[in-house]
């Protein structure tokens, strides 16, 4: 079946016309299939679009699933779970760097889209004169109208120039191939690049710029080239002088290419503005995206809330579904750790193949995306004509049978005319045994290529030198293979000229042909035999003798070791004595013992020299130690092994993990020397760093005076964890860059397992400090189990690792912070109990408010008490036993530290039993200490529920114990009842128990009362009477007003208890007055208050 399809025949609008194209029918792993059954390796991606290979079941399940539930959304009205959920993990992705997120379908889409936020954003800010924006020279950001007016890549514009916008100016890209000076350092190329862009600001006028427009890694303009280090810091500082926005185009270099998920990570900046795109949905469906900074937003949702810009198929579902189930899966696997190991290992042996070649004038990239530049002249670094089509003939060659691999071709790299590149950027989950085929393959691609232009070009003229030399060994071992089948020839002649003169004589004879020719095709048969036996038998001794040979020479090469011989010549070396080795003793011969033993001498010495080599390399690399808060103040990440050293050393390990392996059995779990070196050297390397961090957490636990309460953030742990964190960080990185995937975890945790020793040590130690002082300082105890946890999570989300020996180091405080709870109660009780006294004056005891502070602090600290009260349950401090039993080595996941509605209901829960305790053991010590002075005690009780009200409402208990707040209005009514008991005692007197037999007694409320009437229906003997019920009134009064006034009460029960007195007494003296005040005359003897006089009294109360 035919592979290929003519354009001339098809109904496509395909980019060329007259092309004929290859028919791709599936695509399986990193291979495109094509309709005749042909496979071809994805080198590139597409156009470096590819992240997870082809055929990922999770992500076409999940487009699947999201085209069954809702296939497409009109945005103007609605929006989907999955468009929120994508937006809020790349927002997430930045650590909080970028505000907000907006989909599109393709690159071009979302520079367009960035362009016009850009413009928008100066109009929010009223600053509608900026227009301008400045790009690079050499540069590609989209290929529709508005993108391709910002790009700079002149063969894409030609035709179009005339409908392009005019307000794009250009300054030199940073490509330290072409661009920098000789002698001049990536530093003053950073800052010479820096004062052109600045001048440039200054030529179009800086008030006029809206935006510099820049991809942090050069994909298809240039062929994957990154900037020197400084120069995006450089440019930063100039935009934010300006007032202008950076708009960082990382649609092609983006979402883990470089080996980070946002190239800009790499760069120490942060852009305005950022693009993003193919590894973004990594192929598996149209989509890209548009990430906004903060100070974008911002101005949005403070000015018009409206981004006037929106596509028909923005935000579409399944889009987002296939982005959203990549980004996890690349996430989950880690992918970005091979993408770092793989591409430094791409580099290496590009770098090794090709670096020499004439023809190659420059291999630069990051992470799994590599460029690889030819020229024509190496010196003069001059380029090929471009009608040669030099990159298109590169990757067209690869797509043929004897290559079966795509590369992507880039032109324009010179001068946006001249200049070849191929881009080579394969899958995040490529193998190593994957990039060591694609760096050959490429080297067999471009040598073959170069050939050919050799045969066709006058003006190239000569080849590199090694490369002839190169091919030598090859062709004299060709020569020998053509000697040997022209000597099989000859006896295959000879043999055939008998045949024919048998059959000669056969026909003169008349014999039959079958009777003859059979003896004659055995014979034949025997002699072929016999003739491949002796071959096959000169061929072994041979093979057998060869190691012998070269025995020597491959003595001198481990002799000189792995630095002076180099590392890839003694690797090749010992590879050959390796399998020299192994070829021997399957002969089994006894004439090669000798040479067996050497050989077994030999590699073993090599082995152990490699092992030295290995141990020594890391050593030079290790400092004793680094200063952590170096890099935490500065929010620099924690260093790491440089690219080429870690490159040495998984060359090194890759060898002697093998070995290991033959030696021991695939299976086998003796831990490899490799592994027990790098553990041994980094392991003290992270002890060191991290010792005076943790000596500090333990100091900033002392306290000058005993009685102080912990604050939060005090304590050294915090930065100790935060430095723990990204040094671990830093160590995965160098571990997955080096060992193999399935090593990563052993190392890992074999590396960390001294500095997590001493982490449990310095928990331990703080663990008795804060028993010692558990009602100060149980709240270090929340902020550690917080901190801790939150480490762990960390560590496990971006390794897998370390969780059960974090969750051992922190048990005892969590436990501690558990027990606490039921401490913190009985601690209440116990000091309440302790009292020897009480103020007379029904004053409150201070630890009303010590408790209630105490509280509060744990509103602080409410995060990890959540955690803590779920795991014992509503309730569960109420016993001594829950909180000493049940103990889990396990550490809360990040969702348990949501703190949601049952965490939450339950600290307040715990605040209101504390509550309860606190009033109940006063109420009971107030009864034995105040010998049941009912108004003294409830005075005290209504200070003290005030008190606990006021700190309530005071602080963050307000919102947790709304709904709780009955407890206090109990104990309200309770304190009141106890001092208006007084007030009883004195309403007695204004009882009405006089009666008369003259007339009726006039019912309350039955009109006005005359007092004059009254008294002349009484008898002397009820007069009197009348007259002792005032008199006994005025005094038990007069004696409760005094006795209020002196009284300590809080504002709030002052008013509280007047007024329940006033309510009580006052209706009862005034119908009291109205009935018997004539009973003096006015005299004022027995009747001391009218009605206005008594009123007066109880306002005095207030």
């Amino acid at each position: 079946m035919d592979a290929t399809a003519s354009s001339k025949d098809s109904a496509v609008l395909h980019r060329h016309l007259d092309s004929t194209f290859l028919n791709m029918v599936r695509s399986e792993g990193n291979f495109l299939i094509l309709e005749n059954g042909r496979k071809i390796f994805d080198a590139s991606g597409g156009a470096a679009v590819g992240c997870l290979g082809w055929g990922n079941q999770r992500v076409a399940q999940a487009v699947t699933n999201q085209v069954l539930a809702a296939p497409y959304c009109a945005t103007i009205f609605y929006t989907t779970r999955v468009q929120e959920e994508l937006c809020r993990d790349l927002v997430q992705s930045t650590n909080g760097a970028m505000a907000r997120a907006y989909i599109v379908n393709s690159g071009s889409e979302a520079m367009e889209a960035a362009v016009k936020l850009a413009r928008q954003y100066f109009l929010e800010i009223n600053q509608p004169q900026r227009t301008l924006f400045i790009s690079r020279k050499q540069s590609y950001h989209g290929i529709t109208l508005g993108a391709l007016a910002i790009g700079g890549h002149e063969v894409r514009r030609a035709k179009f120039e005339p409908l392009l916008t005019k307000n794009v100016s250009r300054v030199s890209p940073c490509n330290a191939f072409r661009g920098k000076v000789p002698g001049e350092s990536d530093e003053n190329y950073a800052k010479r690049l820096a004062k052109e862009l600045d001048e440039e600001f200054q030529r179009v006028g800086p008030d006029n710029v809206c935006a510099f427009v820049a991809e942090p890694i050069v994909g298809a303009a240039l062929g994957c080239v990154p900037a020197v280090k400084g120069y995006f810091k450089a440019v930063r500082e100039v935009c934010d002088k300006y007032g202008a926005l950076l708009i960082l185009d990382e649609v092609m270099c983006g979402m883990g290419r470089s080996g980070t998920l946002h190239a800009w990570e790499q760069e120490g900046i942060v852009p305005d503005v950022q693009t993003i795109g193919k590894a973004l949905g990594g192929g598996y469906q149209p989509v890209a995206g548009l990430l906004a900074g903060h100070r974008v937003v911002n101005a949005l949702e403070k000015g018009t809330s409206v981004f006037v810009h929106g596509h028909t198929y923005q935000g579409h579902p399944a889009g987002c579904a296939a982005a959203l189930e990549v980004q996890r899966i690349v996430r989950e696997e880690d992918l970005l750790s091979n993408v770092r190991a793989m591409g430094d290992l791409l580099s290496t042996r590009l770098r090794e193949i090709l670096a020499s070649h004439p023809n190659v004038g420059d291999i630069r990239g990051r992470g799994l995306f590599w460029g690889i530049e030819f020229v024509a002249d190496k010196e003069t670094m001059g380029p090929f004509p471009s009608e040669d089509h030099v990159c298109m003939e590169v990757c067209e060659l690869g797509l043929t049978d004897k290559y079966g691999i795509n590369v992507y071709p880039g032109g324009g790299s010179v001068d946006g005319y001249t200049g070849d590149h191929i881009i080579i950027s394969p899958a995040f989950n490529v193998s190593r045994e994957d990039v060591e085929w694609i760096a050959a393959s490429v080297g067999r691609l471009v040598v073959w290529r170069v050939l050919a232009w050799f045969g066709s070009h006058d003006n190239v003229t000569t080849m590199a030198v090694g490369l002839i030399n190169g091919r030598l060994a090859a062709d004299e071992e060709a020569r020998a293979e053509v000697d040997v089948l022209n000597s099989r020839l000859e006896k295959t002649s000879q043999l055939t000229k008998k045949i024919q003169a048998c059959l000669g004589r056969l026909d003169a004879t008349g014999k039959s042909v079958r009777d003859v020719a059979g003896p004659l095709s055995g014979e034949t048969k025997k002699l072929q035999v016999l003739g491949n036996n002796i071959d096959a038998v000169i061929a072994a001794i041979e093979k057998l003798r060869s190691p012998a040979d070269s025995k020597n020479d491959e003595e001198q090469i481990i002799r000189m070791g792995p630095e002076k011989a180099g590392l890839s010549n003694y690797l090749a070396s010992i590879k050959r004595l390796h399998k020299a080795l192994n070829d021997m003793k399957a002969s089994n011969l006894r004439s090669t013992q000798q040479t067996v033993a050497d050989l077994q001498r030999l590699v073993k010495t090599g082995n152990a020299q490699l092992e030295s080599s290995f141990d020594k390399l890391l050593r030079s690399e290790t400092p004793r130690a680094i200063e952590p808060l170096h890099y935490l103040t500065k929010n620099m990440p924690f260093p790491v092994l440089s690219h080429e050293k870690i490159t040495r050393l998984g060359l090194m390990n890759s060898y002697l993990t093998g070995v290991h392996q033959q030696n021991t059995g695939a299976g086998s779990s003796q831990e490899s020397p490799v592994i027990k070196i790098y553990a041994e050297v980094r392991s003290q390397y992270l002890l060191s760093t991290l010792g005076n961090l943790a000596t500090a957490s333990t100091n900033t636990a002392k306290k000058k005076t005993p009685e102080a309460v912990y604050r939060a953030g005090t304590n050294g742990m915090g930065t100790y964890a935060q430095a723990m964190e990204g040094l671990f960080l830093s160590e995965y990185d160098n571990i997955c860059s080096i060992f193999m995937r399935e090593d990563w975890g052993p190392v890992f945790q074999a590396t960390c397992q001294p500095a997590l020793v001493e982490l449990g040590r310095t928990l331990r130690e703080l663990n008795s400090h804060i028993k010692s002082h558990i009602t100060t300082d149980c709240f270090l105890a929340y902020e550690i189990v917080e901190i801790i946890s939150s480490l762990s999570n960390n560590l496990e989300s971006r390794t897998g690792e370390l969780k059960s020996s974090l969750a051992a180091a922190l048990k005892p405080i969590r436990e501690t912070a558990k027990s606490s709870l039921v401490d913190l109660l009985e601690e209440t009780k116990r000091q309440v109990n302790g009292l020897q006294s009480l103020p007379a004056d029904g004053a409150p005891t201070q630890l009303a408010s010590q408790t209630m502070q105490r509280l509060q602090s744990m509103v602080d600290f409410l995060r990890p008490i959540s955690s803590i009260m779920i795991s014992i349950g509503d309730g569960g401090w109420k016993t001594a036993a829950t909180s000493k039993g049940g103990a889990t080595d396990t550490i809360s996941s990040l969702p348990s530290f949501d703190v949601g509605a049952d965490g939450q209901e339950i600290f307040a829960h715990y605040c209101a039993d504390t509550i309860e305790t606190l009033l109940s053991s006063l109420d009971a010590r107030a009864r034995v200490l105040l010998q049941q002075k009912k108004a003294v005690i409830g005075v005290f009780l209504a200070n003290n529920v005030t008190i606990i009200e006021r700190m309530i409402n005071e602080s963050g208990l307000a919102t947790l114990l709304q709904s709780r707040l009955q407890v206090l209005e109990v104990w309200r009514k309770k304190s009141a009842a106890l001092y208006t008991e007084t007030c009883k005692e004195i309403s007695i007197h204004l009882f009405d128990t006089v009666h008369t037999n003259r007339t009726a007694r006039p019912t309350s409320g039955q009109g006005m009362v005359s007092s004059a009437s009254i008294m002349k229906g009484l008898s002397s003997k009820d007069k009197e009477k009348i007259k002792g019920m005032f008199t006994a009134f005025n005094s038990g009064f007069e004696e409760m007003v005094a006795r209020h006034k002196q009284f300590a009460m809080e504002k709030e029960v002052r008013q509280m208890l007047a007024q329940d007195v006033q309510h009580m007494l006052e209706p009862l003296y005034n119908r009291f007055w109205d009935r018997y005040h004539e009973i003096d005359k006015g005299k004022g003897k027995y009747v001391k208050y009218d009605k206005g006089s008594i009123a007066a009294v109880f306002r005095s109360l207030y």
